[in-house]
């Protein structure tokens, strides 16, 4: 199912099956849909209500093709991603809380994005940093 079939069936109101979902998630996280497919599907699927079979293909997709961090022989890892688009006005607490987990010795792994309803997202702090 290419992206203008998919955009349609979830205007339609129509469910995606998991097997096309697999298949437009790989599209989609692989390079191949535009910013417009991509937002017009997400629309879609958000207007028609996701099903739990589409989110769980979707997620099964993101993990397969998700970076992954080796954190073998390291005591003390954590993870920490930001709540992201939470209209809350906080400043980026995630990214600084890094910053105090490594000063206190953890091994970090942070993930996060670009900014949705901030100054700034985890991926932006990061980047105006340098690292």
């Amino acid at each position: 199912m290419d992206m203008k079939q998919a955009i349609a069936k979830v205007i339609d109101g129509q469910d995606i099956d998991s097997g096309e979902m697999v298949a437009i998630m790989r599209t989609i996280m692989t390079g191949g849909a535009t910013a417009a497919q991509i937002g017009g599907f997400l629309v879609g699927l958000r207007m028609k209500g996701e099903t739990v079979a589409e989110i769980t293909a979707a997620a099964q997709v993101m993990r397969e093709l998700a970076s992954g961090v080796d954190i073998s022989g390291l005591d003390h890892a954590v993870d920490i991603v930001g709540t992201g688009g939470d209209a809350s006005g906080t400043f980026n607490v995630s990214t600084a809380s890094m910053f105090v987990a490594a000063a206190a010795g953890c091994h970090v792994a942070k993930h996060g994005n670009r900014s949705v309803s901030s100054k700034s997202g985890s991926a932006d702090a990061l980047e105006a940093a340098g690292i």
